[in-house]
């Protein structure tokens, strides 16, 4: 695939793209886009190589993950040297509106919480499989383990989402 060929699939994948980066990087949008971009550079100037084993946006997905693993690597050297780290992400300003955008959010918020308390792997797989439409498989292939791994996650972080959102009232 040729440098025109990958800037065009990096275009067309660059929402899903950088989604997962907002979720590698625990929802820091500074951080994200660092990570997006200096994925994209790794695959534009080669040094991440598309070799067709899986989908174009399963592989990109699995660059973004290793791209944020070395990302936060380096925040933890800088930390250990006493640097200081500036967060700089803005929150988002409350809608004021109709109580069913209201009810939505709520509900949203209740999901979030719900999956946020799930083990990292757990999560993870739940994330690319319901959010990003990636199968079990494909999953596995963007942060590193078996399948099999994959599908016990899948099904075990399913099991827990669903008792603790009945736990909590959410949405079955």
């Amino acid at each position: 695939m040729d440098n025109a060929d990958l800037r065009l699939q990096l275009e067309a994948c660059h929402v899903q793209g950088y989604q997962w980066a907002l979720h590698c990087c625990e929802r820091d949008r500074v951080e994200a886009e660092d990570v997006v971009q200096t994925a994209y550079l790794k695959v534009l100037d080669g040094r991440a190589r598309f070799d067709g084993r899986a989908s174009f946006l399963t592989w990109l997905f699995a660059v973004i993950w290793n791209t944020a693993a070395d990302e936060r690597r380096r925040r933890i050297v800088r930390l250990a040297r006493h640097e200081p780290v500036h967060d700089e992400t803005a929150l988002p300003s409350p809608e004021a509106g109709a109580v069913e955008a209201t009810e939505v959010a709520e509900r949203r918020l209740v999901v979030e919480r719900a999956i946020a308390e799930l083990p990292p792997r757990q999560r993870e797989v739940l994330l690319l499989v319901f959010y990003h439409e990636r199968t079990v498989e494909e999953a596995a292939h963007v942060i590193g383990i078996g399948v099999g791994s994959a599908r016990t996650h899948y099904a075990r972080g399913k099991q827990r989402l669903r008792e603790r959102l009945s736990e909590l009232g959410g949405t079955r």
